[in-house]
Protein backbone atom coordinates (compact mmCIF):
# COMPACT_ATOMS: atom_id res chain seq x y z
CA UNK A 1 0.00 0.00 0.00
CA UNK A 2 2.78 2.42 0.87
CA UNK A 3 4.81 1.79 -2.29
CA UNK A 4 2.13 1.24 -4.94
CA UNK A 5 -0.94 3.12 -3.73
CA UNK A 6 -0.04 6.07 -1.46
CA UNK A 7 1.91 8.01 -4.15
CA UNK A 8 -1.24 8.12 -6.33
CA UNK A 9 -3.98 8.69 -3.74
CA UNK A 10 -4.22 12.48 -4.14
CA UNK A 11 -4.24 12.24 -7.92
CA UNK A 12 -6.93 9.54 -7.97
CA UNK A 13 -9.07 11.37 -5.41
CA UNK A 14 -8.96 14.64 -7.34
CA UNK A 15 -9.78 12.89 -10.61
CA UNK A 16 -12.40 10.66 -8.92
CA UNK A 17 -10.58 7.74 -10.49
CA UNK A 18 -11.53 4.26 -9.40
CA UNK A 19 -8.36 2.36 -8.31
CA UNK A 20 -9.04 -0.62 -10.57
CA UNK A 21 -5.43 -1.61 -11.19
CA UNK A 22 -4.50 -1.49 -7.52
CA UNK A 23 -7.55 -3.56 -6.60
CA UNK A 24 -6.64 -6.08 -9.28
CA UNK A 25 -3.19 -6.47 -7.71
CA UNK A 26 -4.76 -6.96 -4.31
CA UNK A 27 -7.06 -9.53 -5.90
CA UNK A 28 -4.03 -11.49 -7.05
CA UNK A 29 -2.98 -11.58 -3.40
CA UNK A 30 -6.36 -12.95 -2.33
CA UNK A 31 -7.75 -9.72 -0.88
CA UNK A 32 -10.86 -9.65 -3.07
CA UNK A 33 -12.22 -12.91 -1.69
CA UNK A 34 -10.57 -13.45 1.67
CA UNK A 35 -13.46 -15.36 3.25
CA UNK A 36 -14.08 -17.61 0.23
CA UNK A 37 -12.86 -21.22 0.50
CA UNK A 38 -10.01 -22.35 -1.73
CA UNK A 39 -12.33 -24.54 -3.80
CA UNK A 40 -14.01 -21.35 -5.06
CA UNK A 41 -10.84 -19.39 -5.68
CA UNK A 42 -10.33 -17.65 -2.35
CA UNK A 43 -7.72 -18.15 0.38
CA UNK A 44 -10.34 -19.28 2.91
CA UNK A 45 -9.11 -17.01 5.70
CA UNK A 46 -10.97 -15.98 8.86
CA UNK A 47 -12.76 -12.75 9.69
CA UNK A 48 -9.87 -11.48 11.82
CA UNK A 49 -7.55 -11.71 8.81
CA UNK A 50 -10.17 -9.94 6.72
CA UNK A 51 -10.46 -6.97 9.09
CA UNK A 52 -6.67 -6.69 9.32
CA UNK A 53 -6.57 -6.34 5.54
CA UNK A 54 -9.34 -3.73 5.47
CA UNK A 55 -7.72 -1.77 8.28
CA UNK A 56 -4.41 -1.56 6.44
CA UNK A 57 -6.00 -0.55 3.14
CA UNK A 58 -8.17 2.11 4.85
CA UNK A 59 -5.12 3.52 6.61
CA UNK A 60 -3.80 4.57 3.22
CA UNK A 61 -6.87 4.92 0.96
CA UNK A 62 -10.35 4.66 2.47
CA UNK A 63 -12.17 4.61 -0.87
CA UNK A 64 -10.33 1.45 -1.89
CA UNK A 65 -11.26 -0.29 1.35
CA UNK A 66 -14.93 0.50 0.67
CA UNK A 67 -14.78 -1.24 -2.71
CA UNK A 68 -13.09 -4.27 -1.15
CA UNK A 69 -15.52 -4.42 1.74
CA UNK A 70 -18.58 -4.48 -0.48
CA UNK A 71 -17.35 -7.19 -2.83
CA UNK A 72 -16.10 -9.36 0.05
CA UNK A 73 -18.86 -9.19 2.63
CA UNK A 74 -21.95 -7.73 1.00
CA UNK A 75 -21.92 -9.85 -2.16
CA UNK A 76 -19.69 -12.88 -1.81
CA UNK A 77 -20.81 -13.84 1.70
CA UNK A 78 -24.51 -14.18 0.73
CA UNK A 79 -23.57 -15.98 -2.48
CA UNK A 80 -21.45 -18.43 -0.52
CA UNK A 81 -24.26 -19.04 1.96
CA UNK A 82 -27.30 -19.15 -0.33
CA UNK A 83 -25.94 -19.76 -3.83
CA UNK A 84 -26.32 -22.91 -5.87
CA UNK A 85 -23.28 -24.81 -7.08
CA UNK A 86 -23.83 -23.39 -10.56
CA UNK A 87 -24.05 -19.82 -9.25
CA UNK A 88 -20.90 -20.21 -7.21
CA UNK A 89 -19.06 -21.68 -10.16
CA UNK A 90 -20.14 -18.89 -12.47
CA UNK A 91 -19.81 -15.87 -10.19
CA UNK A 92 -18.06 -16.56 -6.90
CA UNK A 93 -14.72 -17.63 -8.33
CA UNK A 94 -14.54 -14.56 -10.58
CA UNK A 95 -15.07 -12.23 -7.64
CA UNK A 96 -12.82 -14.12 -5.23
CA UNK A 97 -9.87 -13.92 -7.62
CA UNK A 98 -10.44 -10.24 -8.35
CA UNK A 99 -11.42 -10.82 -11.98
CA UNK A 100 -14.52 -8.75 -11.29
CA UNK A 101 -16.14 -6.94 -8.36
CA UNK A 102 -19.51 -7.24 -6.72
CA UNK A 103 -22.11 -4.57 -5.91
CA UNK A 104 -24.98 -4.63 -3.43
CA UNK A 105 -28.24 -3.08 -4.68
CA UNK A 106 -30.71 -2.69 -1.84
CA UNK A 107 -31.05 1.02 -1.02
CA UNK A 108 -33.61 3.15 -2.86
CA UNK A 109 -34.50 6.82 -2.69
CA UNK A 110 -37.33 6.11 -0.24
CA UNK A 111 -35.86 3.02 1.44
CA UNK A 112 -32.59 3.23 3.32
CA UNK A 113 -32.72 2.07 6.93
CA UNK A 114 -36.21 0.71 6.23
CA UNK A 115 -35.02 -2.07 3.96
CA UNK A 116 -38.45 -3.70 3.85
CA UNK A 117 -39.80 -0.54 2.22
CA UNK A 118 -38.13 -1.03 -1.16
CA UNK A 119 -40.35 -0.49 -4.22
CA UNK A 120 -38.43 -2.42 -6.88
CA UNK A 121 -40.42 -5.36 -8.27
CA UNK A 122 -39.64 -8.62 -10.02
CA UNK A 123 -42.27 -10.48 -12.04
CA UNK A 124 -41.76 -14.01 -13.30
CA UNK A 125 -42.78 -14.62 -16.90
CA UNK A 126 -42.30 -17.24 -19.61
CA UNK A 127 -40.45 -16.80 -22.88
CA UNK A 128 -42.32 -18.17 -25.91
CA UNK A 129 -39.50 -19.84 -27.81
CA UNK A 130 -41.48 -20.32 -31.00
CA UNK A 131 -42.26 -16.59 -31.21
CA UNK A 132 -38.64 -15.52 -30.96
CA UNK A 133 -36.57 -13.46 -28.58
CA UNK A 134 -38.31 -10.65 -26.77
CA UNK A 135 -41.83 -12.05 -26.70
CA UNK A 136 -43.03 -12.81 -23.20
CA UNK A 137 -46.11 -14.63 -21.99
CA UNK A 138 -47.63 -13.30 -18.78
CA UNK A 139 -50.65 -14.36 -16.71
CA UNK A 140 -51.86 -10.76 -16.82
CA UNK A 141 -52.85 -8.95 -20.02
CA UNK A 142 -49.79 -6.92 -20.87
CA UNK A 143 -48.14 -5.61 -23.94
CA UNK A 144 -45.13 -7.79 -24.67
CA UNK A 145 -41.91 -5.79 -24.29
CA UNK A 146 -39.12 -5.97 -26.78
CA UNK A 147 -35.41 -5.78 -26.17
CA UNK A 148 -34.25 -2.37 -27.38
CA UNK A 149 -30.66 -3.52 -27.64
CA UNK A 150 -29.18 -7.01 -27.90
CA UNK A 151 -27.91 -8.19 -24.52
CA UNK A 152 -24.13 -8.36 -24.37
CA UNK A 153 -24.00 -10.87 -21.54
CA UNK A 154 -23.21 -14.53 -22.03
CA UNK A 155 -26.74 -15.09 -20.74
CA UNK A 156 -28.40 -13.23 -23.60
CA UNK A 157 -32.15 -13.69 -23.84
CA UNK A 158 -31.93 -16.12 -26.74
CA UNK A 159 -29.53 -18.31 -24.74
CA UNK A 160 -31.53 -18.60 -21.52
CA UNK A 161 -31.20 -22.16 -20.20
CA UNK A 162 -34.80 -22.22 -19.00
CA UNK A 163 -37.79 -20.64 -20.65
CA UNK A 164 -38.56 -18.41 -17.70
CA UNK A 165 -37.18 -15.06 -16.62
CA UNK A 166 -37.88 -12.31 -14.12
CA UNK A 167 -38.59 -8.80 -15.29
CA UNK A 168 -37.08 -6.51 -12.67
CA UNK A 169 -38.16 -2.88 -12.44
CA UNK A 170 -36.96 -0.15 -10.11
CA UNK A 171 -34.16 2.25 -9.30
CA UNK A 172 -31.41 1.53 -6.81
CA UNK A 173 -29.37 4.35 -5.30
CA UNK A 174 -25.99 4.73 -3.60
CA UNK A 175 -24.70 1.53 -5.17
CA UNK A 176 -21.02 1.22 -4.28
CA UNK A 177 -18.96 -0.28 -7.13
CA UNK A 178 -22.07 0.03 -9.30
CA UNK A 179 -20.26 1.33 -12.36
CA UNK A 180 -17.31 -1.05 -11.99
CA UNK A 181 -18.95 -4.30 -10.88
CA UNK A 182 -19.53 -7.35 -13.05
CA UNK A 183 -21.88 -8.98 -10.53
CA UNK A 184 -24.68 -7.09 -8.81
CA UNK A 185 -26.85 -8.47 -6.04
CA UNK A 186 -30.25 -6.85 -6.57
CA UNK A 187 -33.23 -6.99 -4.21
CA UNK A 188 -36.79 -6.63 -5.46
CA UNK A 189 -40.28 -7.61 -4.39
CA UNK A 190 -41.72 -10.70 -6.03
CA UNK A 191 -44.77 -10.33 -3.80
CA UNK A 192 -45.34 -6.62 -3.08
CA UNK A 193 -48.34 -7.33 -0.85
CA UNK A 194 -46.18 -9.34 1.56
CA UNK A 195 -43.92 -6.41 2.42
CA UNK A 196 -40.51 -7.49 3.69
CA UNK A 197 -41.46 -11.16 3.35
CA UNK A 198 -42.03 -10.64 -0.37
CA UNK A 199 -38.47 -9.54 -1.18
CA UNK A 200 -36.26 -11.78 -3.32
CA UNK A 201 -32.61 -11.54 -4.33
CA UNK A 202 -31.19 -11.73 -7.85
CA UNK A 203 -27.73 -11.99 -9.36
CA UNK A 204 -27.59 -9.44 -12.16
CA UNK A 205 -24.94 -8.76 -14.78
CA UNK A 206 -24.51 -5.30 -16.33
CA UNK A 207 -24.98 -6.85 -19.77
CA UNK A 208 -28.54 -7.98 -19.07
CA UNK A 209 -31.18 -6.29 -21.21
CA UNK A 210 -32.95 -3.52 -19.31
CA UNK A 211 -29.97 -2.74 -17.07
CA UNK A 212 -28.42 0.71 -17.04
CA UNK A 213 -26.08 2.69 -14.81
CA UNK A 214 -27.61 6.06 -13.94
CA UNK A 215 -26.12 9.16 -12.39
CA UNK A 216 -23.01 9.19 -10.25
CA UNK A 217 -23.38 10.83 -6.84
CA UNK A 218 -21.28 13.96 -6.39
CA UNK A 219 -20.08 13.05 -2.94
CA UNK A 220 -18.43 14.87 -0.07
CA UNK A 221 -15.77 12.19 0.43
CA UNK A 222 -14.51 8.83 -0.82
CA UNK A 223 -14.70 10.28 -4.29
CA UNK A 224 -12.70 7.45 -5.86
CA UNK A 225 -15.34 4.96 -4.74
CA UNK A 226 -18.23 5.30 -7.21
CA UNK A 227 -21.75 5.50 -5.80
CA UNK A 228 -24.28 5.31 -8.60
CA UNK A 229 -27.90 4.78 -9.49
CA UNK A 230 -28.82 1.47 -11.07
CA UNK A 231 -31.83 1.72 -13.40
CA UNK A 232 -33.79 -1.47 -14.03
CA UNK A 233 -36.39 -1.21 -16.77
CA UNK A 234 -37.87 -4.65 -17.48
CA UNK A 235 -34.40 -5.98 -16.73
CA UNK A 236 -34.35 -9.58 -17.92
CA UNK A 237 -32.96 -11.88 -15.23
CA UNK A 238 -32.91 -15.67 -15.74
CA UNK A 239 -34.75 -17.71 -13.14
CA UNK A 240 -31.45 -19.47 -12.52
CA UNK A 241 -30.09 -16.16 -11.24
CA UNK A 242 -32.46 -15.87 -8.33
CA UNK A 243 -30.43 -16.25 -5.15
CA UNK A 244 -32.22 -18.46 -2.66
CA UNK A 245 -35.98 -18.89 -2.72
CA UNK A 246 -38.63 -16.29 -3.43
CA UNK A 247 -39.27 -14.29 -0.28
CA UNK A 248 -35.81 -14.93 1.18
CA UNK A 249 -34.36 -11.65 -0.03
CA UNK A 250 -34.49 -9.76 3.26
CA UNK A 251 -32.97 -12.73 5.08
CA UNK A 252 -30.19 -12.83 2.50
CA UNK A 253 -29.56 -9.10 2.80
CA UNK A 254 -29.42 -9.28 6.57
CA UNK A 255 -27.03 -12.23 6.47
CA UNK A 256 -24.36 -9.88 5.16
CA UNK A 257 -24.81 -7.24 7.85
CA UNK A 258 -22.72 -8.66 10.69
CA UNK A 259 -19.72 -9.11 8.42
CA UNK A 260 -20.38 -5.79 6.73
CA UNK A 261 -20.58 -3.87 10.00
CA UNK A 262 -17.40 -5.46 11.29
CA UNK A 263 -15.73 -4.50 8.03
CA UNK A 264 -16.87 -0.89 8.39
CA UNK A 265 -15.53 -0.83 11.94
CA UNK A 266 -12.18 -2.06 10.62
CA UNK A 267 -12.27 0.64 7.95
CA UNK A 268 -12.87 3.27 10.63
CA UNK A 269 -9.96 2.00 12.71
CA UNK A 270 -7.63 2.04 9.71
CA UNK A 271 -8.65 5.55 8.66
CA UNK A 272 -8.24 6.82 12.22
CA UNK A 273 -4.82 5.20 12.45
CA UNK A 274 -3.77 6.95 9.26
CA UNK A 275 -4.99 10.28 10.61
CA UNK A 276 -3.11 9.73 13.87
CA UNK A 277 0.12 8.96 12.04
CA UNK A 278 -0.19 12.13 9.97
CA UNK A 279 -0.90 14.14 13.11
CA UNK A 280 2.08 12.81 15.04
CA UNK A 281 4.37 13.44 12.09
CA UNK A 282 3.13 17.01 11.65
CA UNK A 283 3.29 17.79 15.37
CA UNK A 284 6.95 16.78 15.45
CA UNK A 285 7.76 18.99 12.46
CA UNK A 286 5.70 22.12 13.04
CA UNK A 287 7.26 24.81 15.22
CA UNK A 288 5.48 27.62 17.06
CA UNK A 289 6.58 29.97 19.82
CA UNK A 290 10.10 28.66 19.60
CA UNK A 291 9.41 24.92 19.94
CA UNK A 292 7.73 22.01 18.23
CA UNK A 293 3.96 21.95 18.75
CA UNK A 294 4.34 18.36 19.97
CA UNK A 295 5.83 19.89 23.14
CA UNK A 296 2.58 21.68 23.98
CA UNK A 297 0.31 19.87 26.42
CA UNK A 298 -2.81 20.78 24.44
CA UNK A 299 -1.45 18.90 21.41
CA UNK A 300 -0.22 16.01 23.53
CA UNK A 301 -3.64 15.55 25.10
CA UNK A 302 -5.37 15.48 21.72
CA UNK A 303 -2.92 12.88 20.41
CA UNK A 304 -3.27 10.81 23.60
CA UNK A 305 -7.06 10.82 23.25
CA UNK A 306 -6.82 9.85 19.59
CA UNK A 307 -4.57 6.89 20.32
CA UNK A 308 -6.71 5.68 23.25
CA UNK A 309 -9.93 5.79 21.26
CA UNK A 310 -8.36 3.99 18.31
CA UNK A 311 -7.17 1.17 20.57
CA UNK A 312 -10.61 0.88 22.17
CA UNK A 313 -12.30 0.64 18.76
CA UNK A 314 -9.70 -1.83 17.55
CA UNK A 315 -10.41 -4.07 20.52
CA UNK A 316 -14.16 -4.02 19.87
CA UNK A 317 -13.60 -4.74 16.18
CA UNK A 318 -11.17 -7.62 16.66
CA UNK A 319 -13.42 -9.16 19.29
CA UNK A 320 -16.42 -8.98 16.97
CA UNK A 321 -14.37 -10.56 14.17
CA UNK A 322 -13.19 -13.37 16.44
CA UNK A 323 -16.69 -13.99 17.79
CA UNK A 324 -18.17 -14.18 14.30
CA UNK A 325 -15.88 -17.10 13.49
CA UNK A 326 -15.71 -18.82 16.88
CA UNK A 327 -19.29 -18.39 18.12
CA UNK A 328 -21.48 -17.01 15.31
CA UNK A 329 -24.68 -17.84 17.19
CA UNK A 330 -23.62 -15.57 20.04
CA UNK A 331 -23.00 -12.47 17.94
CA UNK A 332 -26.07 -10.59 19.10
CA UNK A 333 -25.36 -6.87 18.86
CA UNK A 334 -21.56 -7.27 18.96
CA UNK A 335 -21.06 -6.13 15.37
CA UNK A 336 -23.32 -3.13 15.99
CA UNK A 337 -21.29 -2.13 19.04
CA UNK A 338 -18.06 -2.26 17.06
CA UNK A 339 -19.54 -0.35 14.14
CA UNK A 340 -21.17 2.28 16.34
CA UNK A 341 -18.11 3.05 18.44
CA UNK A 342 -15.54 2.84 15.64
CA UNK A 343 -17.54 4.99 13.21
CA UNK A 344 -18.09 7.75 15.74
CA UNK A 345 -14.53 7.43 17.00
CA UNK A 346 -13.03 8.03 13.58
CA UNK A 347 -14.98 11.26 13.19
CA UNK A 348 -13.65 12.51 16.51
CA UNK A 349 -10.11 11.51 15.53
CA UNK A 350 -10.11 13.20 12.12
CA UNK A 351 -11.56 16.34 13.72
CA UNK A 352 -8.58 16.47 16.07
CA UNK A 353 -6.20 15.69 13.20
CA UNK A 354 -7.40 18.73 11.26
CA UNK A 355 -7.31 20.84 14.43
CA UNK A 356 -3.68 19.95 15.13
CA UNK A 357 -2.74 20.80 11.54
CA UNK A 358 -4.40 24.20 11.86
CA UNK A 359 -5.10 26.11 8.65
CA UNK A 360 -3.01 23.72 6.56
CA UNK A 361 -5.36 20.93 7.65
CA UNK A 362 -8.14 22.76 5.84
CA UNK A 363 -6.21 22.58 2.57
CA UNK A 364 -6.90 19.99 -0.10
CA UNK A 365 -3.15 19.45 -0.25
CA UNK A 366 -3.14 17.56 3.04
CA UNK A 367 -4.16 13.97 3.66
CA UNK A 368 -6.08 14.86 6.81
CA UNK A 369 -8.47 17.07 4.84
CA UNK A 370 -9.36 14.09 2.65
CA UNK A 371 -9.60 11.85 5.69
CA UNK A 372 -11.98 14.30 7.37
CA UNK A 373 -14.33 14.08 4.39
CA UNK A 374 -13.92 10.33 3.97
CA UNK A 375 -14.85 9.63 7.58
CA UNK A 376 -18.21 11.39 7.61
CA UNK A 377 -20.16 8.69 5.78
CA UNK A 378 -18.94 5.90 8.06
CA UNK A 379 -21.60 6.68 10.67
CA UNK A 380 -24.23 6.37 7.93
CA UNK A 381 -23.68 3.37 5.66
CA UNK A 382 -24.18 -0.25 6.75
CA UNK A 383 -26.71 1.09 9.25
CA UNK A 384 -26.64 4.55 10.84
CA UNK A 385 -25.40 5.13 14.37
CA UNK A 386 -29.00 5.57 15.45
CA UNK A 387 -29.92 2.17 14.05
CA UNK A 388 -26.95 0.56 15.77
CA UNK A 389 -28.11 2.03 19.09
CA UNK A 390 -31.59 0.61 18.48
CA UNK A 391 -30.11 -2.84 17.90
CA UNK A 392 -27.93 -2.66 21.00
CA UNK A 393 -30.78 -1.41 23.17
CA UNK A 394 -33.17 -4.01 21.75
CA UNK A 395 -30.79 -6.78 22.82
CA UNK A 396 -30.83 -5.45 26.38
CA UNK A 397 -34.44 -4.31 26.68
CA UNK A 398 -36.42 -6.07 24.00
CA UNK A 399 -38.51 -4.15 21.46
CA UNK A 400 -41.90 -4.19 19.76
CA UNK A 401 -42.12 -6.41 16.67
CA UNK A 402 -42.45 -3.38 14.42
CA UNK A 403 -38.93 -2.33 15.44
CA UNK A 404 -37.44 -5.75 14.70
CA UNK A 405 -36.98 -5.09 11.01
CA UNK A 406 -33.21 -5.24 10.54
CA UNK A 407 -31.79 -2.38 8.61
CA UNK A 408 -29.54 -1.80 5.64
Amino acid sequence: MEAEVRPFVKEMEKAEKFPAEAIKKLGEMGCCGMLVPEEWGGPGLDTVSYVLMLEEVARVFTAMSTALGVTNSAVQAPLLLFGTEAQKKKYLRRMATGETLGAFCLTEAAAGSDAAGIQATARRVKVREHLGVGTLASPEPRKAPTFAAPPTSALAAEELPSCEVYLVNGTKTWVTNGSAAGVLLVFAKTDPVAGGKGISAFIVEPGFAGFRVGRHEDKMGQRSSPSVEILLNDCVVPVENRLGEEGQGLKIALSALDGGRIGIAAQAVGLAQGALEETVKYAKQRAAFGKKIADFQAIQWMIADMQTEIEAARGLTYYAAWLKDAHPNKMGATASKAKLYASEMVNRVVYKAVQVHGSVGYSRETDVERMYRDARVITIYEGTSEVQRMIIARELLGAPDKQKVATS
